[in-house]
């Protein structure tokens, strides 16, 4: 099938409500440059309707292409058409795999696997946010882990499907029938049509949890208190700081989460365990719908006298010891009088308490520096504190002694992550055709050690060799036996028996001995040979 008398259609990458998604080669270029066209389709033929979603249509195609020249993690934008009242884009094709394929393949993430993702896409989202735009489908499918350098790649915007979802009321006015986002990973207020920056930081804030758990959000449950979902117990080996932050992220109330993805970045590079409180947010409101809202500067507004200031360089507002609380100075020369007063006098008794302490206390010589870590708080029924009594019990006057160190609490000692359980070679072999015929060809490929991908004789036009087979000729691959030859920590040989059902109708079996090699650094067996 060849799409505007151009674009080669290779295989169907998806398909749902909106339309369809395929993988194409562009045939009026040298390189037949491989590309994602997406298909949409209004859901209302009508012809005012069709002129609508026209205009609208070549808008947001020119705010994609905005997006993908400024940013390399956003796919670029090549070309848009129309034919018979369907729309297409032309998209750059991303070799990665999406967040979903990667965790099914390779299991839960850890801690600094999930804050590396996000880490690396928040600026990206930063980026969007930047230039007015919600992306609205942010969830694990719509985040691409890029083959060649191991980046995120933001895909999947959600603004144009939004489009074909135009219809006309009776009045004859247009309205979009349709909300968009995912069940699960879409906030309260995108559900109900009012999308914001916000929304883009809950669904986030979803994904990392999803990755390090593995249950999508209807999964979890919920404090029936709070509403919070409740998946801390899936990850007893998460820091407190950083579960802090996704529950920060995932609030119920929009004006609860964080204020721009900015300030979430800057929390996970703090790597705090407090979380700021929300504030108001100078410039774009985290809590304004965004079509409400344009880009501007504003000065940041003085914080009220009866409130401390927050930070920008902190994530927990702590006031300084050296500089004086703030003080409401709205009441007046009476007021203020008696507060003077009220120091003085306090000034007094507090000098009065420490000079008869003072009096009373030993004098303890040491013969080393020592820090000492007890209590320095005051015991009212002994007029001690408890250093005090620990210091008259064991120590006599003038006499050098070793203060006895205090220590805390016996804790107990800290929880090791679980060691990664290294997959059998017989299930690798397995997922191996599992993923074959899910027709991810890219991850498939990926599986093979690079001097079998190099491999001429296998491989005579390399990946195109591999997908010729696996892509145009096997519609799928049923396996009845796997034997596991032999095996040691870094070679295993399996022996398996298969059968290939042809897209021609046909059938073949065979037997197929593949040379596996441990690759520790993705704690996976890679194939080095097939026989």
């Amino acid at each position: 099938m060849l799409l505007n008398n151009r674009y080669k259609i290779i295989r169907t990458l998806g398909s749902g409500g909106f339309g369809e998604t395929f993988l194409a080669e562009d045939t009026q270029i040298p390189s037949q440059r491989r590309c994602v066209i997406k298909q949409l389709k209004p859901i209302e033929d009508n012809p005012q309707v069709y002129q609508l979603v026209q205009q609208r249509f070549q808008r947001e195609a020119a705010i994609l292409e905005e997006l993908g020249d400024g940013n390399n993690q956003i796919p670029r934008l090549y070309a848009y058409f129309s034919i018979d009242g369907q729309f297409y884009l032309v998209q750059e094709y991303i070799e990665g795999q999406t967040l979903s394929a990667k965790l099914q393949s390779q299991g839960f993430m850890s801690e600094s696997g999930v804050k590396e993702i996000l880490t690396g896409i928040l600026p990206v989202l930063e980026y969007v946010h930047s230039k007015g735009i919600v992306h609205r489908d942010i969830k694990p499918d719509n985040i691409l882990v890029r083959y060649s350098d191991g980046k995120p790649v933001l895909i999947d915007f959600g603004a144009v499907k939004e489009i074909v979802g135009t219809v006309m009321t009776p009045s004859g006015n247009s309205t979009r029938s349709i909300v968009i986002g995912t069940p699960g990973f879409m906030s309260s207020e995108q559900s109900v049509g009012r999308p914001m920056f916000a929304s883009d930081i809950y669904s986030l804030g979803l994904t990392g949890i999803y990755l390090l758990t593995g249950k999508i959000p209807q999964e979890l449950q919920t404090d029936p208190a709070t509403g919070m979902l409740l998946w801390r117990q899936h990850t007893p080996n998460i820091t407190p700081s950083f579960a802090s932050i996704l529950d920060k992220a995932i609030q119920f109330q929009a004006r609860d989460r964080f204020n721009t993805v900015g300030e979430m970045l800057q929390v996970l590079h703090s790597g705090t365990s407090q979380v700021s409180p929300t504030v108001p947010h100078p410039g774009m409101d985290a809590t304004v719908p965004y079509y409400s809202q344009t880009p501007a500067t504003v000065p940041p507004s003085q914080p009220p006298q009866d409130r401390l200031p927050v930070s920008s360089n902190s994530a927990s507002p702590i006031p300084s010891s050296s500089s004086p609380p703030t003080v409401n100075q709205g009441g007046g020369n009476g007021q203020k009088g008696i507060l003077i007063g009220s120091i003085i006098i306090g000034s007094i008794v507090g000098a009065s308490v420490i000079f008869g302490l003072t009096l009373k206390r030993p004098t303890v010589q040491v013969t080393e520096n020592h820090v000492d870590h007890r209590d320095n708080s005051y015991d009212s029924k002994t007029n001690k504190t408890p250093r005090e009594s620990q210091d008259n019990q064991s120590t006599n006057v003038g006499q050098k002694v070793r203060p006895k160190p205090i220590y805390p609490p016996k804790l107990s000692p800290p929880i090791a992550p679980p060691a990664k359980r290294r997959p059998s070679p017989a299930k690798a072999i397995r997922n191996y055709f599992q993923i074959i015929n899910q027709g991810e060809y890219e991850t498939a490929w990926n599986r093979l050690t690079p001097e079998l991908r190099q491999n001429e004789k296998l491989h005579p036009n390399g990946y195109k060799s591999y997908t010729d087979w696996w892509g145009e000729k096997v519609e799928r691959v049923e396996i009845d036996s796997v034997n596991i030859v032999k095996k040691s920590a870094k070679t295993a040989t399996v022996d398996i028996q298969l059968q290939y059902r042809l897209k021609n109708g046909k059938k073949s079996s065979g037997s197929v001995s593949f040379s596996l090699s441990w690759n520790a650094e993705n704690n996976r067996w890679m194939i080095a040979d097939a026989q």
